[in-house]
Parts: structure tokens; sequence; C-alpha cells
């Protein structure tokens, strides 16, 4: 049994009434991968806009593993604490993680945030010395096209992800950088200039996909448009 966790922020939790792009990547995986997997985490609930709390089972479409480590407004900062217990509990094999967005907006500035992302591997490590991780770069969001600083500081992080993907990958606990959606357009692919529309959903679990795919041949290329 292949054991994913998705791990990250608002986009990868979801809220009330959406399918998720962990919906969108389990039901690629389905599909195209012929062992058995699942997705795991401790958490399976989505964001509840109206209560403003991460306790909504509303999902688009509920009859999936649900299971994951995201959380709204939460990052690399505040999952280095979560993830060796996590990884323990669940026996994670493979983690598929979209952060930093958070980080850099509220909390860290992209050196700071890098320095989270090694902490947060080698505690992942700790807990399971053979974990495989595929790290998503950051998305920009609407406010890095408007705000320049900002801008450049996702466009620095992405820059310091892929050296410390080059620095820490190894053989016994390989890491893939996947590459970002390059159709991904703020303006078509989300509902609010950040969070994922359905085809935003789709191409973020494409990207999870075709790195795995390309990096260690597991199931086959994404089909785009699959529900």
């Amino acid at each position: 049994m292949l054991r994913f966790m998705p791990v990250g922020d608002s986009m990868t939790i979801g809220s009330a009434g959406e399918h998720t792009w962990r919906y969108r990547l389990w039901r690629h995986l389905c599909a195209t991968y012929d062992g058995p997997f699942t997705l795991v985490g401790p958490r399976e609930t989505l964001y509840d806009k109206a209560t403003d709390t991460p306790t909504s089972y509303a999902y688009a479409e509920p009859d999936f593993p649900r299971a994951h480590l995201a959380g709204w407004g939460e990052g690399w900062v505040h999952m280095v604490p979560l993830i060796g217990g996590a990884v323990r509990e669940t026996r994670a094999d493979v983690l598929l993680v979209s952060l930093g967005l958070i980080d850099l907006g509220f909390y860290t500035d992209a050196e700071q945030t890098a320095e989270n992302v090694r902490k947060f591997m080698a505690e992942a490590r700790r807990a399971r010395p053979r974990i495989r991780m595929v790290l998503l770069p950051v998305i920009p969001n609407i406010r890095a096209e408007a705000d320049a600083p900002f801008g450049a500081q996702v466009a620095l992080f992405n820059e310091l992800l892929a050296k410390t993907v080059a620095d820490l990958d190894e053989p016994g606990s390989p890491i893939l950088l996947a590459s970002p959606p390059p159709s991904y357009d703020i303006h078509r692919d989300t509902y609010d200039g950040t969070h994922p529309n359905a085809n935003g959903e789709h191409k973020i679990a494409e990207a999870f996909a075709e790195a795995m795919y390309q990096g260690w041949g597991i199931a086959e290329p994404y089909a785009a448009g699959t529900d």
C-alpha cells in the first residue's frame, strides 16, 4: 500500500462545496496506478468560510480518502512541529507538499521560509527515514502580481526551494521539485486570484502527477479534464 499525504495551506484543504486537487489526484491515480494506494493524514475536513473554522465535510464529492495535513492560513512554519507526528501516525510514504504563500505573506521572508523547509524535511525523515517528497513551488497569486516586493519574495523563495531540493535530495529519501503548471492563470484558474477553481484543481493535481510519473514512474501522464 502506497500512502500519499497531501500537505498544504488553503489551496490544499479547500473550502466547503469544493472537490479539491486532492480529489482530482486521487481520481487520476485510481485510473492509472496499478497498485494499492490511499491518501493519509491526521485531518479530513474542509474549511467552512461561514464559521471561519476547518470543520466542514461538505465535499462536492465526499466518497474518496479525504485525509490530509492542510490548514487554511497555515504554512511551512506551522507544519514543522506537526509533520513528524503525522508521518509516524500514518506511515506516509510520499508527501505531496504545496506551501509557502502564507509564510511569505504573513510570517517569514524567503530565506527564513527556506530554512523552515529544511527543518520540515529533517523532521519528516526523522519519523520515516525513507520517506519521499514532492514539492510544488509557490504559484504567484494576485498579490504577487500587484505587489512587486511580495512578488520578488515569491520568486526568490522558489529559487531557494529549488536549491534546497538539490541539496537535500538523496537516493534513500528522494525529493522531487514539481514544475508549476505552465498554463496556470490566476484570472482563469482561481475564483479569487489565489484559490483554485475546478480548472486550477486539475492543474495542481497534474503538477504532482507529472512529477511522480516523470521522476519515479508512478501511474501515467495526467489526463486533463478527468473528473
